[in-house]
């Protein structure tokens, strides 16, 4: 049993256990990614920044959609457009509300500054 240590652990475990872990976004992780795409599974690698206005509006419908069922064996990670430079100079991102999306251990779309449900709705069911 994982033990569970501070309110954000406590939230991913109670995540977890609830079976929810695997819809919806998460924080990226390195290892986890890596191990995801060489497994070929869907995957969506979200660059938000908590200062972007497109983010802003993007996050909403991120939300919704990461969590319906038509998308559950895709796992989204969102990457802080801040933190995450060394992963945005691998992929090659040079602007936040950037989305990248893989299939089959291979990059098969992206999209940035989508603020309609239809438009990331598209990108994200390319991990499909």
């Amino acid at each position: 049993m994982l033990k569970c240590i501070g309110r954000y652990f406590a939230l991913a475990c109670l995540l977890f256990a609830s079976g929810l872990a695997a819809a919806g976004e998460r924080p990226f992780d390195q290892a986890a990614f890596d191990q995801l795409k060489a497994e070929g599974k869907p995957v969506v690698v979200y660059f938000h920044a908590t200062w972007c206005p497109t983010c802003k509006i993007q996050q909403p419908i991120v939300d919704r959609l990461s969590a319906s069922a038509r998308l559950k064996d895709v796992t989204l990670f969102e990457a802080d457009y801040d933190k995450e430079v060394a992963l945005k100079r691998a992929l090659h991102v040079t602007q936040q509300s950037t989305f990248v999306v893989f299939k089959n251990g291979h990059e098969v779309a992206r999209s940035t500054g989508e603020t309609t449900e239809p438009a990331i709705k598209n990108t994200l069911d390319k991990a499909l």
